[in-house]
């Protein structure tokens, strides 16, 4: 028995009430019928991240990940705020890295958002994750009408851009459903033909092994000196794709505080990352997305643009 749209209206209401920019749901049923994410992981687009092929099945299904699935809730949170200014001898990081970890920030109206679903009809479970779990969360976004994916495989809308995050709840509960994005992007290819190192290699498609945002946040190991020597000061994520995006024009600022600035961690100075010990790393980004790349791999990017820079 289909339950009463007025149920869907709740979510979205409730979702907005806890900070949520926007919320759209899909059908949980399969989400990758042509099999992109096989595909682009068979071509080894996916480098050392393992994790992908290992949990493949159940990021296509959310069945899968939850018995009985009916529905998929899809969230969308504002994290853009201007540049703050930066000297000549900054390391560049990624904006939605410039604050506290944002795994940490959503986790909280997320469990309230589920628990809130889970209030709706006796017996309903939910699944609820911040870009954590095995869910195709961009694929999710696009099929609930949260975003269209761009050419730079990442999520746009109209209203904000792109300078978003993403969050999702898969339930038992089923809820009526939005309909899917339709493609904003039309004939622009500003992410394809900016990105520094080629890695968009195709509208939507991106090679990790190429990325920026890869290598100098998942890589554990040597950065190639091919790829190295293009990632300028880049020293935590890239945002070069989102940079040139013209739908980003639409971009305003977040009215979340943990999300905006703080100085040493959106423009850092290169000489201070590179001489960082473990423990003055861990001090300074602990609680942040920084805190993914590890000391080792912030040392080693700072040290790639002082050399990129010259020195």
């Amino acid at each position: 028995m289909t339950v009463p749209n007025f149920h869907a209206e709740a979510v979205k209401r409730r979702a907005r009430e806890l900070g949520f920019d926007a919320c759209g749901i899909a059908a949980a049923d399969q989400i990758d019928p042509e099999d992109r994410l096989g595909t682009w992981l068979a071509r080894g687009f996916h480098a050392a991240m393992k994790w992908m092929a290992a949990t493949s099945e159940i990021r296509q299904d959310p069945r899968k990940k939850l018995p009985g699935a009916r529905s998929v809730v899809v969230l969308a949170r504002n994290y853009y705020s201007p540049s703050p200014a930066a000297n000549e001898r900054a390391g560049r990081v990624a904006r939605y890295a410039w604050g506290r970890d944002y795994h940490r920030v959503l986790r909280k109206p997320l469990r309230e958002l589920a628990a809130f679903i889970e209030s709706l009809e006796p017996e309903t479970r939910c699944y609820a994750s911040v870009d954590s779990g095995p869910v195709m969360e961009r694929s999710w976004a696009a099929r609930a009408g949260v975003g269209a994916i761009g050419k730079n495989s990442l999520v746009l809308r109209r209203d904000i851009g792109s300078w978003f995050f993403l969050a999702t709840v898969i339930t038992t509960l089923e809820l009526e459903p939005d309909a899917p994005a339709t493609d904003i992007c039309g004939t622009c290819t500003l992410c394809i033909d900016s990105c520094p190192t080629a890695a968009i290699v195709e509208p939507g498609v991106v090679d990790s092994n190429r990325c920026i945002s890869y290598q100098t946040i998942e890589n554990r190991g040597e950065v190639p000196d091919s790829i190295a020597s293009l990632h300028d000061n880049w020293v935590f994520g890239c945002d070069v794709c989102q940079d040139v995006c013209p739908w980003n024009r639409f971009a305003r600022e977040t009215t979340e505080p943990d999300f905006l600035p703080r100085p040493d961690q959106a423009s850092p100075n290169l000489d201070d990352l590179a001489a960082l010990s473990e423990p003055q790393f861990r001090a300074r980004f602990s609680g942040t997305p920084l805190m993914r790349a590890k000391h080792a791999g912030i040392v080693r990017n700072a040290n790639i643009a002082r050399e990129n820079a010259g020195d």
